[in-house]
Formats: structure tokens, sequence, C-alpha cells
């Protein structure tokens, strides 16, 4: 007796499908909240064995669900909020023929939508907005209720990865998570401070991840979490590229895009190895050290210290010996460094007062910057 193969089970809804760009459907339909995450997966940032960036959601707060399950058992409740799912193309259109169509605005088309359902992990569809409403609807005494969705069909992650950006843009996201996704975003059309900040977050991810980058495997991110070795925050290390980008004194402004020429990665790569690789090679014994043991892996240190390259650089740029020369100057300055023990000179703070504000950064580059000035620019 020869066995039928079991059809995988489909829901099937009513949907308006249309397009906003050339080659992206994007459908509205509603469906039993308790049905979403039947369909689609919550793909969480993390990096495979390759070290590439997978998923994008941030991990779910179990509170916030537990008090969204909490109003959904309540009788007569409202949920107007559309979940926002990126589906493979695996789903299938049907559209319905007849007069009704003409009552619909152009561009707009009505029918049905058929989404297959399958085990966890092999979705058709991914959450990009909505993870924690999701859950809770799973969880809730009422998973029949009928919930908006807004569905745009897409296998390029990439794409997925940026309208996880822009959606979440003005909500409390965190920037170190838009900071590591922006790298995995390229050939996608971001808003000007999204690119801005696009670079900086670029380099970040190269820095962790080249094993000849002085901060290999130093920088904390989302997506790995407890790291050995991990010290140094993405976000200290992004504001402080982003710092020398802009300002027109700046070691990696010269390598900016300008006009109709991209921006020089390289060059800024190689500026910031050349200057970090010196002071790794100088403060040895402060290189490496969880913030609380030494500040020149604290923020505060990471973005005085960027200030400091930017004048450092304006001396030695373009110089043959680049490498030497900066390292010359850091040792010249090594004896009046506080990094891990004593007091810096004009700040009258012990090195575990500094702290990472914006008064305590600017007095931090202030004290080296003079402290260059004195011992190391002559």
């Amino acid at each position: 007796m020869v066995k039928r193969r079991q059809r995988s089970q489909t829901i099937v809804v009513r949907a308006i499908r249309t397009r906003q760009t050339k080659d992206v459907d994007l459908y509205s339909f509603f469906m039993p909240g308790g049905k979403i995450t039947t369909v689609a997966d919550i793909s969480r940032v993390e990096r495979d064995e390759d070290d590439q960036l997978k998923g994008f959601q941030r991990r779910e707060i179990r509170n916030h669900v537990r008090g969204i399950v909490d109003y959904l058992n309540q009788k007569n409740v409202l949920f107007p909020n559309a979940i926002i799912l990126a589906m493979s193309p695996d789903v299938r259109f049907v559209r319905s023929r007849g007069p009704s169509r003409k009552e619909l605005e152009k561009g707009v088309e009505a029918g049905t939508l058929s989404i297959p359902m399958r085990p966890e992990g092999d979705r058709v569809a991914w959450i990009v907005d909505g993870q924690q409403r999701s859950l809770a609807l799973s969880e809730s005494d009422n998973p029949t209720l009928p919930v908006p969705v807004v569905g745009f069909v897409s296998d390029d992650l990439a794409t997925q990865r940026a309208q996880f950006i822009l959606i979440n843009k003005a909500r409390p996201l965190p920037n170190r998570l838009i900071n590591e996704l922006l790298p995995e975003t390229r050939g996608v059309v971001l808003p000007k401070d999204l690119t801005a900040r696009k670079i900086p977050s670029e380099l970040c991810s190269l820095l962790n991840r080249d094993p000849t980058s002085p901060f290999f495997r130093l920088i904390k991110r989302l997506s790995e979490q407890n790291v050995d070795g991990a010290v140094i925050t993405d976000t200290a290390l992004v504001t402080m590229i982003k710092g020398s980008i802009q300002s027109p004194l700046g070691a990696l402004a010269p390598f900016k895009a300008v006009g109709d020429e991209s921006a020089d990665i390289e060059g800024m790569y190689r500026t910031l190895c050349v200057f970090w690789g010196a002071a790794r090679e100088v403060f040895v014994d402060a290189w490496g050290l969880p913030p609380q043991k030494s500040r020149l892996m604290h923020s505060a240190g990471i973005e005085a210290m960027g200030v400091l390259m930017d004048r450092v650089y304006a001396r030695h740029a373009g110089k043959s010996n680049e490498h030497a020369a900066i390292k010359q100057d850091l040792q010249r300055m090594a004896p009046h460094c506080h990094w891990t023990d004593g007091e810096w000179e004009g700040l009258g703070v012990a090195w575990d007062q500094i702290e990472n504000t914006r008064k305590d950064i600017r007095n931090l580059a202030d004290a080296l910057i003079r402290i260059h000035s004195v011992r190391a620019a002559k």
C-alpha cells in the first residue's frame, strides 16, 4: 500500500495586495492572533559559525509580554496595532474576480493569501515588528482574536533588517542593536541620519572580527552574549569613529564621501588600526582589561583617545613611518597617563573617578591633548 504524502497545513486569509516598490509585494490582512507564531518565526540577533549576523530581534521582555497577556485576557479588548511580517515567496496570492475590484484604488488588488504552516525555524515568515505582541497573543486566553497584519515578500535579509531598523527608529530600540544591524543592510537606501551611522558601525564590526585588528574580540556586541574577553562597549567605538569622520580636522575626515566619490572605508580602517595598534603596544598594561580596571577600555577613555587620535594624525598623517611616529608620541605621553592607577595631571581626580559623562570625556580629552602638547609635540 502506497502512503500518501501528508500535505502541509495552510492558513488562507482574505488580503489586499499592493506594491510600494517595483519588486516587493505588500499585503494587508487579518488573522487569529494566536496563529501568528505558527506561520512566523521570531529571529533574534546572533552570529553563526562563520561569524555572520543572523536575525534581528531583541530578546523578549517577559514582564512586558505578561502585561499584554493580562490585557488580552480581559473582555472586549481592542487590538488595532498591526504585526509586521517579512514573508518568503512561498506564500501564494490569488486575485479575486468580479466588479468589487473596480471599487478599489488603483494599484490595489483584493484576493486570498495562502500561508503554509511549517515547523519552527523553517517557517515562511519572520516577525519584523510585534515580537512581544505575537508571543502574548499566542499565550492569551483569546487566541482567536483577529488582529491586523502587514506583510512584505522578500528573501533578502538586508531588506528585512532595514525595515526592522526603520520601523523601530522612533521607538526605544537600543542604539547598540541599530549599530550592529546597520553594516548588514548594504545596498538598502536609509535615511541620512542612519546612513551617517552606517560607516562607523561597519568599521566597528570589522575591528571586532579581523584577527589583525587591535580590537579583535574585545568589543561587546548584542549578538554575542557573554563572550570571554569582550570589554569595550561598541557604542563607544561607534561614537569615537563618527566624531573623527565629522570633525573637519578628524583623522578619518579625509576619507569620507565627497561629491560623487564614495567613502574610503579601507583608508579609515587602516588609520584606526595604525593609531590604536600603537596604543595597544604602548599601554600594554592597560589593554584588554575590564573598564573597572582600566579607563583606557572605558567608554570615556575610548572617546577621549579618539580626540587625541585626531590631534596626533594632524602631525603624522602621510608619513612613511606613521606607526613608529605615533607610537613615539604615545610613549612620551605614557608616564603621565593614568589608566589603571594614580591621578590625572590637571584634573585632580583619581583614575577610576573618570565616568562616562560628556563633562568627564571632555576633561579627559583636554588632559590628553595638554600632555601631548607638552611631552610629545616637540
